[in-house]
């Protein structure tokens, strides 16, 4: 049985997808769709990356999005609903909004302008320059978590990725004051991350709750796939449930060891990984060893699911 998986923001790269845009119809149409809702030149960005607009929080989500739509589209229309046949759907941060949308619980259209009201709000969620993340190399979330707390950091964990890397969130001072006392207590690398602003934490909280505005406004259909959510890690087969997750997902912890962790307790034994880049692929081999996990990111990776 298969469960599919979508990336979030930090798998993008330049040309990302446009060999699926080149090739196939249905792939052109979904960024045509995309960029006629959002007023957005999705694949001029990221072709050209003028300005490195394709890592500015704004553009850089609803880039990945389209990415990971096109490539969803064209598998479906190559492959198959019956065949494809997903038992669960997860995605990472953003990537929850393509499982949505995979699952039929919103279509493009609507999705697109939650992501790109989501990236502005991000975005511009706190003055740029005063709060960060890191990423932690070599500790799990436990032992993140008590040197956090014994040391009295004024830090918090943003992304549980894998039992070796782990992300946490701050103002810019405490990301930075926290380094020495992270490499003293065991830590390989401290990376401090190329990000406009502390996500998935307590400073996304007036983003989160505008973006949640938007949420309402939409009507999600309630026949799904079930979701395993960021928020929880538990499997949400009912909408209410996958809404008041995603409600809370930009100012909470990303959970995505724990996610895996439930998925393991499933009958799954294949994960594809649909859209840019191999990331989760890499994370999801940290945490177990359960799956057959393909990545899907190119057109010659298509060849993977005959």
């Amino acid at each position: 049985m298969t469960a599919i998986i979508f990336p979030g923001q930090g798998s993008q790269y330049l040309n990302m997808s446009m060999d699926f845009n080149e090739s196939f119809e249905v792939a052109n149409k979904v960024f045509q769709e995309i960029e006629d809702s959002t007023k957005i030149n999705i694949r001029q960005i990221i072709s050209k990356n003028q300005s490195d607009s394709l890592n500015q929080t704004n553009f850089t989500q609803i880039s990945i999005f389209a990415a990971s739509m096109a490539i969803y589209k064209t598998l479906l229309n190559q492959i198959g609903q019956e065949i494809l046949n997903p038992k669960f759907l997860l995605g990472h941060s953003l990537g929850e909004y393509s499982a949505l949308v995979a699952n039929n619980s919103m279509n493009i259209a609507q999705a697109s302008i939650l992501i790109k009201r989501r990236g502005e709000l991000m975005h511009s969620s706190i003055e740029p320059n005063i709060s960060g993340m890191a990423a932690i190399i070599g500790k799990n979330a436990s032992s993140v978590d008590e040197i956090i707390k014994k040391n009295n950091l004024d830090v918090v964990i943003a992304n549980d990725n894998s039992p070796k890397q782990v992300v946490v969130s701050g103002l810019i001072e405490a990301i930075n004051n926290s380094e020495n006392v992270f490499s003293q207590n065991g830590v390989k690398k401290y990376i401090k991350l190329n990000v406009s602003a502390a996500f998935h934490s307590k400073f996304m909280n007036d983003a989160q709750n505008k973006l949640n505005d938007e949420i309402d406004k939409i009507s999600f259909k309630n026949k799904i796939i079930p979701i395993i959510s960021n928020y929880d890690a538990n499997i949400n087969s009912e909408i209410d449930k996958v809404i008041f997750a995603l409600k809370n997902q930009m100012s909470n912890k990303v959970n995505w060891t724990k996610s895996i962790k439930t998925l393991e307790g499933t009958d799954i034994d294949q994960i594809i990984e649909i859209g840019p880049g191999k990331v989760l692929s890499g994370l999801i081999s940290r945490i177990t060893n359960k799956f057959d996990i393909k990545s899907i990111d190119k057109i010659k990776d298509l060849e993977k699911l005959n």
